[in-house]
């Protein structure tokens, strides 16, 4: 049947041609139609042209081929055919070389993978298009005069275009009006007015119409505010594939604003818009693995969405990948990664990041240029106020980070921190008492340190206990320093269990208490305090807090000899020698 009808074609005119090739388009038999579609094309006819670009173009009939496909699109421009017009537009817009443009959507802005627009003749088209009267030429050419190349943009014009666009329906304009309108809003009433084409275009099943109609009822921006509905928007727009839609979705089931909250089903949707490109729903699905909770914490999972997102630009995920490098959960430990990412994340704009980063300076674990560099944000931010800066930028100038030391200059800079934050009150007290860079004051010193100590630095606190003990800068206070050093135990400080040790050991303004000092002792001996290894040892050899074992005392005193405290040496050679076992016994044992 069909050969009869192309038979019956090629002895007619190209037109009755044209027609049956529409009719056998229409049931779905475009290889049979397409000899028709070219005889017509080939005589001139411009429908013809333009459903012989479009073939070429889809690939429907024949292989697809963008530069066929843009040859016979072009000749029935030429001739005036409306939607060839408009289509060419949208096509040099995109630069897209294979299926039609509107399969993407008017608005992506920008061309596919290594396909660069044509704004010039994508303009050229769209305004002959727009000009007959094409709302989708309109939309089009609106969309150049907006977004395009700086020498083509003209607002007032592109706002024109859509709103023709919008008044003939084209859901592309309305979108397009829409956003024009919301951009310049600044009463209840004008974003109203911008929100009725929008929810126009969104009702026309436009994705990006509908997840923009989510965000406006979201915050009731000329909408009445609505988080259920907002939710359900974003959830039509996120089933199209718009990308940002999906994230809000996640985020909406995350928290559950406007739907019942899901997990699960939130990580889903966060996990297809991060796979999509959005760094921020990357950052999120990292997060989610990271801390665990409901789901179960996978920290190679987690760093794997902190490198997706960390490498699109997200700051943020950039620190808490260094992070993970740092402690080595999820991927292997290595400071230089941890600086890396966190030097990436401080160049971002992360300020904790920067401390991150100046941390490892000082550990020495970071890059001879991030010592410059750190020194730099903090004498930036610091001569600009801020105090923490301050602080950050006194210790660089005091330990010679990324700049030659200046004792002197770092005491200003610590007094001036001290002011607000309190480490560099301890820091700016030390330097008081032993006169560095400033003029020796042991009082003010103390002082400034027991503001520290008060404020629950740890090391503020063991410092000022210290003092009390041997009377610096003030009168000495053993019950006080003895208070001093129990509270920065409390919080792991190992030298202040060992000078609780001491303290309760004797020879200080406090009871004796020998069992509570050979606690203390062990304490700060398990955490492998050298002394306290050696005093424990003493103990268990004296017997001093009740109960003699010659063991205990050579394991521990070995173990301080060990970290070279050549003073366990006489310890160890005052015990009396190894028991071993009797021969017969030693026989059976090795049996």
């Amino acid at each position: 049947m069909a050969g009869l009808i192309g038979r019956l074609a090629r002895l007619g005119s190209p037109a009755v041609g044209l027609r049956q090739a529409k009719e056998l388009i229409e049931a779905g038999k475009r290889v049979e139609a397409f000899p028709l579609l070219a005889r017509a094309a080939r005589a001139g006819i411009a429908e013809a042209e333009f459903l012989v670009g479009r073939a070429y173009l889809d690939g429907a009939g024949v292989p697809q081929s963008p530069a066929e496909a843009a040859r016979w699109l072009e000749q029935a421009a030429e001739r005036g055919y409306v939607a060839a017009q408009t289509l060419l537009g949208a096509l040099f817009l995109h630069g897209v070389a294979g299926p039609a443009a509107e399969a993407a959507g008017l608005f992506a802005g920008s061309g596919s993978a290594g396909v660069t627009p044509d704004f010039t003749r994508a303009a050229h088209w769209a305004r002959r298009a727009a000009e007959s009267g094409s709302a989708d030429g309109q939309a089009v050419l609106a969309f150049i005069l907006t977004s395009g190349p700086e020498e083509l943009r003209d607002l007032p014009a592109a706002e024109a275009w859509y709103a023709k666009s919008a008044a003939a329906n084209c859901p592309q304009g309305q979108l397009g009006y829409a956003m024009a309108l919301l951009k310049r809003a600044t009463t209840a009433e004008q974003n109203a007015a911008g929100a009725v084409p929008l929810a126009q275009a969104a009702a026309a099943g436009l994705g990006t119409a509908q997840y923009l109609l989510g965000v406006v009822t979201a915050f009731g921006q000329g909408v009445a505010k609505d988080e259920a509905k907002a939710a359900d928007l974003y959830h039509q727009a996120a089933k199209k594939g718009v990308r940002s839609a999906q994230a809000r979705y996640g985020m909406a089931l995350l928290h559950g604003q406007g739907v019942a909250r899901d997990l699960t089903e939130a990580e889903s949707w966060l996990r297809r818009a991060a796979l999509a490109g959005d760094p921020e729903a990357a950052a999120v699905v990292g997060d989610l693995y990271a801390r665990g909770g409901e789901l179960p914490p996978n920290h190679t999972e987690a760093a794997t969405w902190f490198r997706r997102a960390a490498e699109a630009g997200h700051k943020t995920a950039a620190r808490a990948l260094g992070m993970m490098h740092l402690t080595g959960a999820g991927v292997p430990r290595d400071p230089t990664e941890a600086a890396r990412w966190f030097r990436i994340s401080a160049e971002a704009g992360d300020v904790q990041a920067r401390y991150d980063l100046a941390s490892l300076v000082l550990q020495g674990k970071a890059d001879p240029d991030d010592s410059v560099r750190t020194r730099e944000w903090f004498e930036q931010a610091a001569t600009a106020g801020d105090l923490v800066a301050a602080y950050n930028y006194g210790i660089c100038l005091a330990e010679g980070v990324g700049v030659e030391r200046d004792d002197r200059q770092a005491a200003h800079w610590l007094r001036r921190a001290a002011e607000g934050v309190v480490n560099a009150q301890y820091w700016y007290g030390r330097m008081l008492a032993d006169g560095r860079g400033v003029e020796q004051n042991v009082e003010e010193g103390r002082s400034w340190i027991a503001r520290a100590a008060d404020a629950g630095m740890v090391d503020a606190q063991v410092a000022l206990a210290e003092m009390m003990v041997n009377g610096r800068g003030g009168a000495r206070d053993h019950p006080a320093a003895l208070l001093m050093f129990s509270r920065a135990a409390e919080h792991g400080h190992v030298g202040a269990m060992f000078a609780l040790g001491a303290m309760y050991g004797g020879g200080h303004d406090v009871p004796w208490d020998r069992p509570a000092a050979q606690r203390w002792f062990t304490a700060a001996a398990e955490r492998g305090h050298a002394h306290a290894q050696m005093m424990l040892g003493r103990y268990y050899a004296r017997g001093l807090a009740g109960t003699v074992d010659h063991a205990e005392a050579r394991r521990w005193s070995e173990r301080a000899l060990a970290q070279g405290l050549v003073e366990a040496q006489s310890d160890l050679d005052a015990l009396p020698p190894a028991a071993t076992a009797p021969p017969a016994l030693a026989e059976a044992a090795s049996r």
